[in-house]
């Protein structure tokens, strides 16, 4: 394959040098792709296999949304799982790869295709946001409503919100715009067992009152508004990040029939480490939140204490174990200790995929 180079045309595939045997140490390639005006680009991966590394920092495909190395990044690329498909913001696409001294694998493989930009005319016909996607396009509402049934007008939804995963946005009915009065809302976050979910306000603007009777936002350390209560919240002061003690947290927004603000925007994330419960009936932990979906990443330090009621010792069957190994267990590892802390006897160290 050609190690880079100017490419105008509608179609097309890349490979990484010698694909699809392994490519070559100490090399660059950069490719500059462009498409006919007014289409985006659209690239999908067939194979892709390059060195892993925590940060990329090693062997890596470097894809931005221009033609130069200063136009915004798309994504910095490794690992042996394909990536997402990827979609420029323009007709324009800069590609580099590069491979260090050692360790070389079979690279990659991708096709590139002009795809058509439907929301630059008339929003796609959408009410609220049009968003491109591969050969099409979808309509999408603002948050406090929910999509037609014809797929491009919108109506006001339902406000009782279940969420889970890793991270997330969630933000007060009608947002940017003002909440509508006589408004309840509530989300109900779940995340990994073992890690504590974890809300982070960006913007918050709700009617003031010293004692929020009014317009407020209530947040429980658990599943349901029966859990402990960790705050009540209202005013323009953004609140700290609030993180609970488990992997569940309950918030619940109330709106009176007058005066009414922007409300808020808020991310929820996890915090890992934290104190658990053992019982009788099993229960899981994770060493990270997107377990099943990712690798763990780097620079991760996390602390469990899992305590058992009186009379009742602590058991722990791991089921699947895949740590970086090292002959002593110097660089990624798990430690476990007979008792609170890590002054308590040590059941010892483990690494590896034993």
């Amino acid at each position: 394959a050609v190690c880079g180079g100017e490419i105008n045309k509608d179609a097309g595939q890349i490979q990484s040098p010698n694909y699809p045997d392994d490519y070559r140490p100490s090399k660059v390639c950069i490719w500059k792709v462009m498409v006919s005006e007014g289409f985006h680009i659209g690239i999908t991966f067939q194979d892709f296999e390059i060195e892993w590394h925590a940060t990329c920092s090693y062997d890596y495909l470097e894809i931005r949304d221009g033609l130069t190395e200063y136009s915004p990044l798309i994504g910095h690329l490794c690992g042996y799982e394909k990536p997402e498909d990827i979609k420029s913001s323009s007709n324009k696409i800069w590609m580099k790869f590069a491979s260090d001294a050692t360790i070389n694998k079979a690279g990659f493989a991708a096709n590139f295709f002009k795809d058509k930009d439907e929301c630059s005319k008339d929003n796609g016909g959408c009410q609220h946001e049009c968003i491109n996607t591969f050969g099409s396009y979808v309509c999408q509402c603002r948050n406090g409503f929910m999509l037609h049934e014809n797929n491009h007008d919108c109506k006001e939804a339902g406000c009782e919100h279940k969420l889970s995963g890793a991270e997330g946005m969630m933000s007060s009915p009608n947002w940017p715009d003002k909440y509508p009065s006589r408004k309840q809302c509530t989300w109900n976050i779940s995340a990994t067992p073992g890690h504590r979910v974890k809300v982070t306000f960006n913007e918050f603007e709700i009617e003031q009152h010293q004692e929020c009777a009014y317009d407020h936002l209530e947040m429980y350390d658990g599943p349901n508004s029966k859990s402990p209560i960790l705050g009540r919240f209202c005013g323009n002061k953004k609140p700290d990040p609030v993180v609970a003690s488990t992997n569940k947290m309950f918030l619940r927004f109330y709106s009176d029939a007058s005066v009414q603000r922007k409300g808020f925007q808020a991310k929820h994330s996890t915090e890992c480490g934290g104190l658990l419960k053992a019982e009788v009936r099993t229960k899981e932990l994770y060493s990270h939140a997107q377990f099943g979906d990712n690798n763990y990443p780097g620079q991760e330090n996390c602390e469990w204490v899992i305590l058992a009621e009186d009379g009742y010792g602590v058991e722990l069957i791991f089921q699947i174990f895949e740590i970086e190994e090292e002959t002593d267990c110097g660089y990624d590892y798990v430690e476990i200790y007979d008792g609170y802390d890590s002054t308590a006897p040590r059941l010892g160290c483990f690494c590896g995929s034993g």
